[in-house]
């Protein structure tokens, strides 16, 4: 008897347990719930009209719209990091005639911070280091200008002119950002086609513009996708001064005291600067940004 009532407890306690199980995960399942947003009846990239009247493009259009508008936290970062990198990026797109639209590109390459792949790519435009080279960018033990924000957007600004010039488009000029421009022509080639939209690529490839789109879109639309940030929220540019050094540092922390600042705060404002020392044999002219607010 004692048994059969220790059994009986057992069973109602699972009982129990379980339907807390159940009421918890219909919870989460409830707070999980994924937002569906409609898609935009129409969408360019510089200038340059998707086909959404195409099943397949609408559809992968669709899957970047329901990721991006899914992944709050990081798309508010993303949104938040913009009001400080797209001032420094949009001037020099224009400079060199390269659409506004690609300051989307760099969104979806970095997320708008100096990330390194596995792959071996840094920075906010993930430049390969000989790409970085070909491109006019200094990368070595002590300094690699794939961080410095500047400076990567011109050597991004003159890869994209050339893709530009070699496909006669922007759109394929973005894809080959990813793709290399000798993959997508070979690609184009075999499959005797002349549009982005109309190639079979790589899975990351050929989602790769879509990615771009669905930023745009998001980050030009925020409060109809659920991203109304107030202002005083974002993080804005720094007030800073640039001084100019032609001769080798030997301390970076000794340096950095003497301009009012710690080695820290030098070091995020310049995180080109690779070493605790700067080894300029050459006596190269570089620029270094101290802030002079906000440390």
């Amino acid at each position: 008897m004692k048994r059969i009532y220790h059994v009986l407890l057992m069973i109602g306690f699972l009982g129990i347990a379980g339907l807390f199980t159940y009421s918890t995960s219909k919870e989460t399942v409830v707070k999980d719930k994924i937002e569906l947003v409609g898609l935009p009846t129409e969408i360019d990239f510089a200038g340059e009209a998707a086909p959404l009247t195409i099943v397949d493009v609408r559809e992968r259009l669709d899957r970047e719209m329901i990721i991006n508008t899914n992944l709050h936290s990081s798309t508010t970062l993303i949104f938040k990091r913009a009001s400080r990198a797209f001032p420094v990026i949009e001037p020099i797109l224009k400079k060199y005639g390269v659409p506004d639209d690609f300051k989307y590109l760099a969104v979806i390459e970095s997320g708008l911070v100096n990330a390194v792949s596995p792959a071996g790519a840094r920075g906010v435009w993930q430049f390969m280091p000989e790409t970085a080279k070909e491109k006019g960018m200094e990368v070595n033990d002590f300094v690699d200008e794939r961080y410095d924000l500047e400076k990567s957007t011109e050597a991004a600004c003159r890869y994209l002119l050339e893709a530009k010039n070699k496909f006669g488009n922007w759109t394929l000029a973005a894809a080959s950002y990813n793709g290399g421009m000798f993959g997508i022509n070979k690609q184009l080639e075999s499959q005797q086609v002349t549009d982005y939209y109309d190639v079979l690529l790589t899975e990351e490839t050929s989602r790769y513009v879509f990615r771009i789109l669905a930023l745009k879109e998001i980050m030009q639309n925020p409060a109809k996708y659920g991203f109304d940030i107030p202002k005083d929220q974002l993080y804005y540019p720094i007030e800073i001064k640039k001084i100019e050094i032609d001769t080798p540092i030997a301390n970076l922390s000794s340096f950095a005291k003497g301009m009012g600042i710690n080695y820290k705060i030098l070091k995020l404002h310049n995180p080109w600067l690779r070493d605790k020392k700067l080894d300029n044999k050459s006596n190269k002219k570089y620029i270094l940004e101290i802030p002079t607010e906000g440390y």
